[in-house]
C-alpha cells in the first residue's frame, strides 16, 4: 500500500506516456486506419436526431466561451484566488501545447465524416487534451477544498464521466479519430500528473518554511 501511494502516479505516469508513444508511432506509420474506422462505425451505429443534440450540447462544454466563464465563477467561488488564476494559467499553457502539437504532426481531420464544421488539425484532439486539463484539474482543487469526502467521490465521477462523453462526442460528430482522443486524453493526464505534483511540491516547500 505505502509502495502504490508512494510510487502509483508515477507507474500511471509511465503507462500513459507509453500508450502516447505507441499511438504516435502508429500514426506514423500510417497503421491506425482500420481502428480508427472501427470505433467510428461504432459510435456512429446509434445515430440519431436525438444523439447528434445530446453531443452537440457535450461538445460545447470545451467551448472557449464555456471554459472562460467557468474561470470567472472559479475565480469568485474560490477564497484562494491562486487556484482561480492557476485555473486559468493551466488552460492557455495546454492550449498552446495542443496547437503545438497540432502543426507538429498535422494530420488531416476525417473530413468524410462530419456533421458539423471544425477546421485545423486533428491530432491530438484540442477537446479531449483541454477538456481533461480544465476538468482534471478543477477535481485537483475539489480535493483540495473542506468539503466532505463522499461530494468529492461524486464530484470526481460525475466529471470523469464528462470527460468520456467529451471524448465519444467528438468521434460520433465525425471532426476526430478515436486515436486522436486517447492520444489527447493521455498526454494531458500525463500533463496533470507533472503539474500537480509540482504544485503539491511548492506546497509542501512552503508549508516547511512555515
Amino acid at each position: 500500500m505505502k509502495f502504490i501511494k508512494t510510487y502509483g502516479k508515477w507507474i500511471i505516469l509511465s503507462i500513459l506516456i507509453f500508450i502516447f508513444g505507441l499511438i504516435v508511432r502508429e500514426l506514423l506509420s500510417e497503421k491506425l486506419e482500420g481502428f480508427d474506422t472501427a470505433i467510428y462505425n461504432s459510435v456512429i451505429s446509434i445515430k440519431s436526431p436525438f444523439w447528434t443534440y445530446f453531443f452537440m450540447i457535450i461538445t460545447s462544454l470545451v467551448h472557449p466561451v464555456v471554459l472562460l466563464t467557468a474561470s470567472i465563477i472559479l475565480f469568485i467561488v474560490f477564497k484562494n484566488k491562486k487556484y482561480a488564476l492557476l485555473s486559468f494559467g493551466n488552460l492557455i499553457l495546454v492550449f498552446l501545447i495542443n496547437q503545438g502539437l497540432k502543426l507538429l504532426f498535422s494530420r488531416p481531420r476525417p473530413f468524410e465524416w462530419m456533421l458539423v464544421e471544425e477546421s485545423g488539425f486533428s491530432f491530438p484532439s484540442a477537446h479531449a487534451m483541454i477538456g481533461v486539463a480544465f476538468y482534471g484539474m478543477l477535481v485537483y482543487l475539489i480535493w483540495q477544498t473542506e468539503l466532505n469526502k463522499k461530494i468529492k467521490i461524486i464530484l470526481t465521477a460525475v466529471i470523469s464521466v464528462l470527460l468520456i462523453l467529451i471524448g465519444i462526442s467528438r468521434i460520433y460528430l465525425g471532426v476526430h479519430y478515436c486515436s486522436d482522443i486517447i492520444g489527447g486524453f493521455t498526454l494531458s493526464l500525463s500533463y496533470l500528473i507533472i503539474v500537480t505534483s509540482l504544485i503539491d511540491f511548492y506546497r509542501f516547500k512552503i508549508r516547511k518554511k512555515e
